[in-house]
């Protein structure tokens, strides 16, 4: 690689906070789907949604039984679950209720709230997903656990209980600006589920990844600067001083928490920089170059297909058709 210039990149006064850029860089859009209120002996079985999704629990108490993890989990009132959405999952009173299938609940009604098992409401619950652009899924996908349970307690929850329930009551009024309003709140949801995250990340249950290491007090000044900074030519010493540890210390802990060496996560977040610049807009592939400090156009080039796999230009063409 040539030497790196010092150009700021042309993209966001934000760049610097890994949770900002995260939202910027995946295109995460967070909706609402229905309600569901619930009375007696329940349990309600629903298809994979193919997408990150979550769950919170105004009322009562909800069980949640997801296809292959191994023990059920109990939601309570202001409790909240995300989890991926690549399985099926079921929504009971009690585990040990058979379930039934949602679909045909779901399609008799066109209310943002449908119900299940006898007359009155022991429980209440909403659900949601968020959607990803292909570089969100690689990037957000892989740092999250299958399931994150995020209780009452947390100082995260209950906002994030509150943003659903008032999202959900956009979505059914007739308000000047409701629509904006809901898709706002939604994204706003988003974030308080990408701090939850951020909270419970210290756990070595968490895969490695940007998130753990952010979460990690020695990691994370080094990982701001990289953030922060794209475009410097910055060295493990510079990095390692940042996190006070030795040179050798700070690769290891770098490495234990985000799963590659610093420098090699240095050039994969330019490379992510440099697909968001590319599916944007028309800037030209040396200015996107120059703002991530190569000091060629052709060694950019030759760095984005290594990584990649495809050239920049190539790369920008195929997004345009998708």
């Amino acid at each position: 690689m040539d030497a790196p210039l010092s150009t700021p990149l042309p993209t966001s006064t934000a760049w610097g906070d890994p949770i900002t850029e995260t939202l910027e860089l995946t295109g995460a859009r967070c909706a609402l789907s229905r309600g569901l209120t619930a009375a007696g002996d329940w349990a309600l079985a629903f298809p994979a949604p193919g997408r990150l999704k979550i769950q919170a629990v105004l009322q009562g108490v909800v069980w949640l039984v997801i296809e292959g993890v191994a023990q059920p989990v109990r939601l309570d009132a202001g409790d909240v679950a995300v989890f991926a959405g690549d399985r099926r999952y079921t929504l009971a009173s009690d585990p040990t209720v058979p379930p039934i299938d949602a679909l045909p609940l779901l399609r008799a009604t066109s209310e943002s709230f449908f119900h299940a098992g006898d007359e009155g409401r022991d429980a209440a619950t909403i659900g949601g997903h968020i959607d990803l652009n292909t570089t969100g899924k690689d990037l957000l996908l892989s740092a999250l656990p299958p399931l994150m349970h995020v209780s009452a307690a947390t100082a995260e929850a209950p906002a994030a209980c509150w943003l659903m329930d008032q999202t959900l009551r956009e979505m059914r009024s007739d308000a000047p600006g409701a629509a904006f309003a809901a898709d706002h709140l939604a994204q706003l949801l988003f974030v308080q589920v990408l701090r939850a995250f951020l909270t419970d990340a210290k756990s070595d249950a968490y895969p490695t990844g940007w998130l753990r290491a952010l979460a990690d007090e020695r990691v994370a000044p080094a990982l701001r600067l990289m953030h922060g900074d794209p475009a410097h030519p910055w060295t493990l010493t510079e990095l390692a001083r940042a996190a006070a540890m030795s040179r050798t210390s700070f690769a290891q802990r770098f490495k234990d928490v985000t799963g590659v060496p610093p420098l090699t996560y240095l050039c994969g977040w330019r490379m992510r920089l440099a697909q968001h610049s590319l599916r944007r807009g028309d800037t030209p592939v040396s200015v996107i170059a120059s703002s991530l400090g190569y000091g060629s156009e052709s060694a950019f080039s030759n760095a984005f297909k290594r990584t990649i796999g495809v050239a920049p230009r190539r790369y920008r063409e195929s997004a345009r058709t998708q």
